[in-house]
């Protein structure tokens, strides 16, 4: 089974940027997309076999989520149920049988960490979601976490160190999801690997110099380690400041 994660920054502007051609090349059963920055009806898909799956932001052009899948949910459900953290369209999950499908996209600290308590509190109910939602069966969650965990995982760590996605309260969240028994995927196949990453700023030739940060992952609950086949960072995709992330379950 082959799952993808993706953030698009705005599926109307990947569109345009050979969203679809990577759609088709990745040939993911379940294909999750964040940052889609789009509401419902401006956009329409032409995906057969696939069942579509869209949570918008109130906020026009901001946030949201999508999950395309080929294996029909038992459930869906959408948001984290706290009213505080659900206008932004920032979780899906679908029940798939024998595990739970998390897509999410993790508020930014955004500059001058000026929404760093706010993360700091959807961190605690995100995890919250996870456990009751694992406590019913395994999960495999995704999408644009917005932390780089290690030193390892961005270019400039020394320079980046208590900015937004690099602070230390931050890592402790992505830390503590670890020690609450999720795996971080890629680094259970490739635990040392250095320069690989999944975001490039748009600014100063980043992506082209790979100046960049792996915020981009899957993570899953222990019980699912004999499942994991392999997880991989697909480079050389290009249509947003990410590219796409994947994990292959048997």
């Amino acid at each position: 089974m082959r799952l993808i994660s993706w953030n698009v920054n705005g599926i109307r502007a990947a569109l345009d940027k050979g969203f679809m051609d990577a759609f088709h090349a990745l040939d993911a059963d379940v294909f999750c997309l964040q940052e889609t920055k789009c509401q419902v009806g401006q956009v329409a898909l032409e995906l057969p076999g696939y069942r579509q799956y869209w949570n918008a932001a109130e906020k026009k052009g901001y946030s949201g989520t999508a999950v395309f899948t080929r294996l029909e949910p038992r459930e869906v459900r959408y948001g984290l149920g706290v009213e505080e953290f659900d206008h932004e369209g920032r979780v899906i999950a679908l029940d798939l049988g024998d595990f739970w499908m998390v897509t999410v996209y993790t508020p930014n600290a955004q500059d001058g960490l000026k929404r760093l308590d706010w993360r700091m509190r959807w961190e605690d109910a995100f995890l919250a979601y996870l456990k009751a939602l694992e406590a019913d069966k395994p999960v495999v969650f995704c999408g644009d976490l917005n932390v780089a965990h290690r030193e390892i995982d961005l270019k400039n760590p020394s320079s980046n160190h208590h900015n937004p996605g690099f602070t230390d309260e931050e890592r402790g969240k992505f830390s503590r999801l670890l020690e609450s028994g999720f795996i971080d995927t890629f680094r259970h196949f490739y635990p040392d690997q250095r320069d690989i990453y999944s975001w490039w700023s748009y600014r100063f030739h980043a992506r082209d110099n790979n100046a960049g940060w792996r915020i981009d992952y899957f993570l899953a609950s222990q019980v699912l380690a004999p499942r994991l086949v392999d997880a991989r960072i697909h480079t050389e995709i290009f249509g947003s400041d990410h590219c796409p992330v994947e994990l292959t379950l048997n």
